[in-house]
């Protein structure tokens, strides 16, 4: 029987590996979380990511309420995602791209534009 040798090294250890589309879910409740008020129609939003060496680069498509500042919201998007990956995954997002896929009128402008009385 040996003695215990002390902690082990680092690189001796092993390796954790998550997978891309472990942190795209991230993502993607990352971006659900930061949508201001989400149209009860918009679709759930849904992430794509590539991983390369501990670095996450994240597409986010998403559905929002028209009219809104759309700026701001793909804005909150893109820091909400960057700080959840960053702290559930442990890696580095220099990039977040945000499509909007379809907007959601809202039902004062829809009342606006006679549709709704």
């Amino acid at each position: 029987m040996s003695g215990a040798s002390g902690p082990v090294a680092a690189g001796e250890r092993g390796e954790t590996t998550i997978a891309d589309r472990v942190v795209a879910k991230i993502a993607a409740q990352a971006a659900k979380e930061a949508v201001d008020a989400p149209p009860k129609e918009a679709a759930t939003p849904r992430a794509t990511v590539t991983v390369h060496r501990g670095t996450a680069r994240v597409r986010v498509t998403l559905e929002l309420g028209y009219p809104g500042d759309i700026g701001h919201q793909c804005g909150a998007v893109r820091r909400r995602v960057t700080e959840r990956v960053k702290a559930l995954a442990g890696m580095e997002v220099p990039e977040v791209a945000v499509q909007v896929e379809h907007l959601h009128p809202s039902g004062a402008s829809l009342a606006a534009q006679g549709r709704i009385r």
